[in-house]
């Protein structure tokens, strides 16, 4: 019984040891100082609609410019008139409470934390549910096979060191989505094949330390080109960490391809005109 103790002792005090000792290894004065919350930078377009568009710097629809093909050009605009008419267009994030997806997730439609551990970065987002975006930094490769998820799988690399050894910046790598995704609430689309490549360049501004730089850098089969934009975030001097929960206040009832807008007294509803109902053949009685 004895000897049982002691081995437990030491295998504890192992542990402990081998705790202290990462926990040490983790040298936070050789990476850039990003702690606390982050908000997107207010734009004059963001004055326009409370949805923030892919690229901030261009007002939202076609006059974002994006390097779509005639193919999805016409699914963009059939989105856009689609909405125009009180439908839902493509964009599935809100309606379904689905997750935007890479590299919509960047977007910036509430509150950013971003942890960074020796081996994996966090990126934390409250969008409809919470929302883990894990950037390994550990030195790993590509895997075989990627099971294909939202936010897909990021590899980075920390990179541009200052003459103290500080990290200036985040090097990622995102494969291995699925989809339904698009770029903003317009339904910008991307392609059906899911084989989108995101690149980003995450780093402070060198002038202001209360300002984060993401440039996103899309490669995706509906362009004819990559798209590179820059998005923008502030720190907020005094966070408040809300909770949103989208299945909790979510009016619109998907049934079918239609999607019905429930009323304050719990009625169904349609979203626009002359809306065809829903499907009845199940029920014995209608009212």
């Amino acid at each position: 019984m004895i000897h049982r103790r002691s081995i437990g002792f030491i295998a504890l005090t192992l542990a402990i040891c081998l705790t202290v000792a990462g926990a040490q290894a983790f040298d936070e004065t050789k990476y850039p100082e990003w702690k606390g919350q982050w908000g997107r930078l207010q734009t004059l377009r963001d004055k326009a609609s409370p949805n923030p568009s892919f690229d901030p710097n261009k007002f939202q629809g076609l006059a974002q410019e994006a390097p779509l093909t005639p193919e999805y050009q016409a699914i963009l605009e059939a989105s856009l008139k689609d909405q125009a008419n009180g439908g839902q267009g493509n964009w599935m994030s809100g309606a379904r409470c689905l997750p935007p997806g890479m590299p919509a997730t960047m977007n910036g439609y509430n509150s950013m934390e971003i942890v960074m551990l020796p081996e994996v970065t966090y990126v934390l987002v409250e969008h409809d549910l919470p929302i883990h975006r894990r950037i390994f930094t550990d030195g790993r490769d590509w895997p075989a096979q990627i099971k294909p998820t939202f936010d897909g799988y990021s590899i980075g690399k920390w990179v541009e060191p200052d003459g103290g050894g500080r990290y200036g910046a985040l090097m990622v790598e995102t494969r291995g989505m699925r989809g339904p995704r698009t770029l903003d609430a317009d339904g910008l689309p991307l392609h059906k094949d899911n084989r989108t490549v995101v690149k980003e360049r995450i780093a402070l501004d060198r002038a202001n330390r209360d300002l984060l730089h993401d440039e996103i850098t899309t490669i995706d089969n509906a362009f004819t080109r990559p798209w590179t934009v820059t998005r923008d975030y502030q720190r907020e001097p005094h966070p408040v960490w809300p909770e949103f929960l989208c299945a909790e206040a979510n009016n619109h009832i998907p049934i079918g391809e239609e999607f019905y807008f429930r009323s304050a007294d719990g009625d169904l509803m349609p979203a626009y005109k002359n809306q065809p109902p829903p499907d009845l053949r199940n029920f014995s009685g209608t009212r």
